[in-house]
């Protein structure tokens, strides 16, 4: 501090041989105010401060978790489906198909996903750059990197946040807590295949219990790192202290490793751990066998109440 104050005022003197502040500067510490030309609510505020362990946690653990957070759930899944194989449809595909998500449903979904995957690859670069590319990019190159991610990221938060409260809203229908979802989670959905957990095929409404537990934590943590990039993005409107803008950074990091967690998991159950599981997002319809096995209690539902519509032709 003392140090600063002295290059700002361009003389050494500003600090006393015994170590003490120069009078002015220690007024400044206390929180003397003043005036200035900037408009906002710390125009009268020479020094912002903030919390330093806020600086550090985002320089250090942070950024690695979120790294591992995307890594390591890529590394642990693709060894889980190594060893463990898809969940495969026990009386095979029907040939008929059910309907399952709208076209308004499915256009939500991509229209929140796509932007969702380029935020959590610019972020890494932006947050954990120097950690994932450094040692082969260096300094420089990171630099670069992180140049061409902030815009992308910017741009993008617009479209996730907007299509990501949609879906929030329009799902959350399906995805209050059942008696049976506990039962899921103790046959690890039927996804496994050996042991006594093999051809469990346990109850599930319209979203398993593991599609909810996806859903609520992308709410909670989703709307945390809306509002805290609202902050970060929009700070001449907002006027955020110091430590406010800091304490979002903080919120939005531990946001996005929850969210990349479960995206890496989310992917990797709709494309490859689900046989037949990927079209219900592309055409919207689903195997009768898949919704038989998977979501048995929605099934049975919506073939009761006739509300079930099969794929014509």
């Amino acid at each position: 501090m003392a140090a600063q104050a002295a290059e700002v005022a361009g003389e050494e003197s500003a600090i006393k041989q015994q170590g003490e502040l120069d009078p002015f500067w220690s007024a400044v510490k206390a929180g003397e105010v003043g005036s200035s030309s900037y408009p906002g609510q710390f125009n009268g505020t020479l020094i912002n401060t903030y919390d330093p362990t806020l600086i550090q946690a985002r320089a250090g653990w942070l950024s690695q978790v979120l790294a591992l957070a995307l890594f390591g759930m890529i590394v642990i899944f693709a060894l889980f489906v190594l060893v463990n194989g898809a969940a495969k449809l026990e009386k095979g595909f029907s040939g008929v198909e059910v309907l399952r998500w709208s076209k308004l449903d499915i256009l939500v979904h991509w229209l929140m996903a796509i932007p969702c995957v380029l935020l959590i690859l610019t972020g890494l670069s932006l947050m954990a750059g120097r950690f994932v590319f450094g040692s082969f990019l260096g300094p420089d190159g990171v630099a670069a990197l992180a140049a061409i991610a902030k815009p992308i990221h910017d741009y993008m938060a617009i479209p996730f946040a907007i299509f990501g409260v949609i879906a929030m809203l329009r799902w959350m229908k399906h995805n209050f807590p059942a008696a049976y979802d506990l039962k899921w989670f103790m046959v690890v959905g039927g996804y496994l295949n050996f042991g006594p957990f093999k051809g469990q095929h346990p109850d599930s409404g319209f979203s398993n219990a593991g599609e909810k537990l996806w859903f609520w934590s992308f709410t909670i943590f989703g709307l945390a790192l809306i509002g805290s990039g609202v902050v970060m993005l929009f700070p001449e409107q907002i006027e955020p202290s110091r430590t406010a803008s800091l304490t979002a950074l903080y919120i939005h990091g531990i946001s996005a490793i929850v969210i990349t967690g479960f995206t890496v998991v989310h992917i990797f159950m709709a494309t490859v751990l689900s046989e037949g599981g990927f079209p219900a997002m592309t055409s919207g319809y689903v195997d009768e066998n898949w919704a038989k096995q998977h979501h048995n209690v929605w099934y049975d539902e919506i073939k009761a109440d006739g509300s079930i519509q099969y794929k014509q032709g």
